[in-house]
């Protein structure tokens, strides 16, 4: 562990990973690469293709055998040049840069592609191809079954603390092409295949705060900044996403589990670096990172007791707990403030 401040060869390896980082899908790509999102019919420019490649999980994802080769989706090449291809490239555009292409739908500092890496494309990264073939499904988070528009709904109003588009709106619809054209060749109901969300680490006796935070303060606080507050372009585009705080993910989000965390961190970070964290590392440090206050969950019911009782009556969440002098939960900034 070191004692937070990076030496100059740290330094040097994160300025490798900024710029890494507009390959892979994991920042903004530059504002002269992406039209604006518009009711006209315009199409932004597809982003450029991303090269980052899967690494190897040494989780499994739900009785999955490790060993199984991801799928792999389409290359960007097959795109088709007529109207539906249009639309796939909208739905990528909007999946690589949410900001620009949905942001009446969007109310924090974050991008679809953050969890998503390599714009959905990247194997246990929770990837956009295996999560399309894999609904309509029942989901206890809402008890019903859902459609995949109404997940992707879900994701504008917990992760993007923003509002969820109307069904059929121009934004779900795009989604909804980029994802079926990720998926050509997967098996419609294919929820076992190899790379499906993050990689379900067998789960530790205890969590480590503080040897989470010396993690983080080693590994990731040099890309997301020591306060979680993440990084910003001098145009204001957010090149590493916010960790905590009022402008990251609210409490409903699947990144405030700390078992989806784990998995996510494991699989790909630090970014490039996937799989080169301890199973143990990755608990402590998603622990750490879910230890801290962020905006409220929408289905707030008054009370952070009651909300727990009811949405977070789990070990894998620490809403409603308290941490240090604070109860999660209890003084969180508000939830979507989109109108």
């Amino acid at each position: 562990m070191t004692d937070g401040k990076p030496s100059a060869g740290e330094w040097l390896v994160g300025l490798i990973f900024i710029g890494l980082a507009v390959l892979v899908g994991y920042s903004l790509p530059h504002k002269s690469d992406m039209a604006r999102f518009a009711d006209n019919g315009d199409q932004p420019v597809a982003p450029a293709k991303a090269v980052q490649k899967a690494a190897p999980a040494s989780g499994v994802e739900k009785g999955q055998p490790a060993a199984k080769t991801a799928f792999t989706p389409p290359d960007d090449s097959k795109i088709p040049d007529d109207d539906f291809g249009k639309m796939v490239k909208l739905g990528q555009a909007i999946f690589h840069d949410t900001q620009a292409n949905a942001k009446e739908f969007v109310g924090n500092d974050l991008q679809c592609s953050n969890c998503h890496i390599d714009r959905g494309r990247l194997a246990n990264s929770a990837p956009l191809w295996a999560a399309y073939v894999a609904y309509p499904a029942y989901r206890s988070k809402n008890d019903h079954v859902n459609t995949f528009q109404e997940r992707l709904q879900g994701c504008f109003r917990y992760s993007m603390n923003g509002k969820a588009p109307p069904f059929n709106d121009k934004v779900l619809v795009a989604l909804e092409s980029y994802a079926y054209f990720l998926a050509q060749g997967l098996p419609t109901g294919d929820t076992k295949v190899a790379g499906r969300g993050y990689p379900a680490l067998a789960k530790p006796a205890n969590f480590d705060f503080q040897k989470g935070e010396q993690v983080y303060q080693a590994k990731c606080a040099l890309c997301h900044g020591a306060d979680g507050k993440g990084q910003k372009a001098a145009d204001g585009s957010t090149v590493f996403p916010p960790l905590w705080g009022p402008r990251s993910f609210n409490w409903g989000a699947g990144m405030g589990s700390i078992n989806n965390a784990a998995g996510f961190i494991k699989a790909n970070m630090p970014l490039t670096q996937g799989n080169s964290l301890s199973d143990e590392d990755a608990w402590n440090v998603a622990a750490f990172l879910d230890s801290h206050e962020r905006p409220q969950d929408p289905r707030f019911t008054g009370s952070a007791a009651g909300t727990r009782k009811k949405y977070h009556d789990s070990r894998m969440s620490l809403y409603g707990t308290k941490v240090g002098d604070t109860v999660l939960g209890e003084h969180s900034p508000p939830s979507s403030t989109v109108p």
